[in-house]
């Protein structure tokens, strides 16, 4: 994607757009929300689907949307060329590797990061980066992996590997109401005695939408621990610049970015860092030389000997794309338009009552925009102020058109700090050994299996956060939901 084919789509003078006029009092609360028209021109153009369907779209931090341009730049691409597997040295061979390592710098130059310092693999998503680093980092009883409370459960599942290697294993807990990580606590967990070892934590939860402190890497880092910075939730709508903060293992996935494609994700890592990992096995692609009667093997040199197969070599270039679309909008342009619409979303959210006084919503995490993205977690209460259950509202929003996310979020301390679980209780329900989400939920005494989770991104606008907040006022307020005939929880 070239800034032509943006101009393309929004053609010079041509910014102007027929949305409809923004609610009383919005432009007051939010003046930079004006500066972010090319945005809704965009929505009537490349996004033109979204309206076309009469889609509410509020799950950005599930999955991001692609632009019919990058649609149409990938069809392009592939109509006009011819291009095979790159473990080879034939013209299509060769076609597709100038293709891959292109969307390679293309990457390293998206974060500003150097590329004698930086190294970007290709993998299916940004679990499987956690993975790639979990199983190759050099675990053992004198180390140590630091997680917080809030983490994706890609990055809580590191603990496994760091177990059975014998290494400790702590969590540093919440330090707020708003699921903040307690700063002082994070000092304390990284300057324990055993110095040596790795910390995950997320740029921004996937839950709450907090945004943890980048600072944290320094600290680390002076403390000799090496740190993987989950940057899935953040890099959407957020300037990370890795020539001023020294992560040194950032997983990312694609499609929360721009939409298209998916199944594709990065670890931009540090090479130095890269050195310290030992891979536990090799397979084609990522194996230099090996020997099956002499049973030894050499891995590749560098990205490669981390990149298992053939890599996705016709959806990796459509990267340099959609990082072109991206970066010719304009993330600081993403990340205004997200900041005012999450600030109205947190407020309007909050104004909702019944009419006995009651509110209508429970936010977790901040209440305002300060540290925060664009990810709001919350429950809708009743008249009597009980919580209804989120299948019930999964059920009616989906009917209405439109589009949240309900349920654990794939984050449990953040759903366990929202719920003010405490660890003996949940070791009880453990021990009683429940065969089904719903007895869990009964043993802990919760009056729902998960939050609701509204999030918006590039294509989102007023329009999408008032519909859903007429949605429920119109099916909640002064009711009783109906939660008959709900479907068992899956799981968590």
């Amino acid at each position: 994607m070239t800034s032509t084919q943006l101009e393309r789509a929004c053609p010079p003078g041509r910014i102007e757009s027929d949305r409809p006029p923004e609610p009383a009092g919005f432009l007051s609360a939010c003046p930079g929300y004006s500066s972010t028209v090319l945005l809704d021109w965009l929505r009537a153009t490349e996004y033109s689907y979204l309206d076309a369907g009469g889609h509410v779209y509020l799950d950005y931090t599930g999955a991001g949307l692609p632009a019919q341009a990058q649609v149409r730049a990938h069809a392009e691409r592939i109509g006009e060329g011819c291009f095979g597997n790159p473990h080879s040295e034939n013209p299509t061979s060769t076609a597709s590797t100038r293709l891959v390592e292109r969307a390679r710098l293309a990457v390293l130059a998206h974060f500003n990061a150097p590329p004698e310092e930086y190294a970007v693999i290709f993998t299916p998503n940004a679990t499987g980066a956690c993975r790639l680093v979990g199983e190759a980092y050099p675990f053992d009883r004198r180390t140590r992996l630091v997680l917080t409370s809030d983490n994706h459960n890609s990055v809580n599942g590191i603990r496994e590997f760091a177990r059975a290697s014998g290494a400790a294993t702590q969590y540093v807990p919440f330090g707020s109401p708003e699921l903040r990580i307690d700063d002082d606590a994070m000092r304390r967990a990284l300057a324990a005695p055993r110095r040596r070892g790795l910390l995950a934590y997320p740029a921004q939860s996937n839950f709450s939408g907090v945004q943890h402190p980048l600072r944290w890497i320094e600290t680390a880092h002076e403390n000799g621990y090496d740190v993987l910075l989950d940057a899935a939730a953040y890099v959407p709508t957020n300037r990370l610049d890795l020539s001023l903060v020294k992560p040194d293992f950032v997983p990312v996935s694609w499609y929360k970015v721009f939409g298209y494609p998916t199944g594709l994700g990065s670890l931009i890592a540090r090479r130095e860092a890269l050195g310290r990992l030992r891979r536990p096995w090799f397979a084609g692609g990522s194996v230099y030389l090996a020997s099956t009667a002499g049973d030894w093997h050499t891995l590749a040199p560098d990205e490669a000997r981390f990149e298992d197969g053939t890599v996705s070599f016709l959806q990796i270039p459509d990267l340099e794309s959609g990082l072109a679309w991206v970066n010719g909008i304009g993330i600081d342009l993403i990340h205004q338009r997200v900041t005012c619409l999450t600030g109205w979303l947190l407020d309007r959210l909050a104004g909702l009552r019944h009419g006995n006084g009651q509110p209508m919503a429970r936010i977790y995490g901040p209440a305002d925009t300060r540290d925060r993205g664009g990810t709001v977690a919350f429950n809708l209460l009743d008249p009597g102020g009980r919580v209804i259950d989120e299948r019930a509202v999964a059920r009616a929003t989906a009917a209405a058109g439109i589009s949240i996310r309900t349920g654990c979020h794939c984050n449990p301390g953040a759903s366990e700090g929202a719920s003010q679980l405490t660890g003996p209780a949940l070791r009880a329900a453990a021990r009683a050994r429940p065969q089904t989400m719903d007895e869990y939920v009964g043993l802990l005494g919760l009056p729902s299996g998960g939050a609701l989770r509204a999030s918006v991104g590039l294509a989102s606008n007023v329009e999408d956060v008032e519909r859903f907040l007429a949605f429920v006022q119109a099916t909640y307020a002064d009711r009783d939901a109906d939660t008959g005939g709900l479907a068992p929880r899956r799981g968590c």
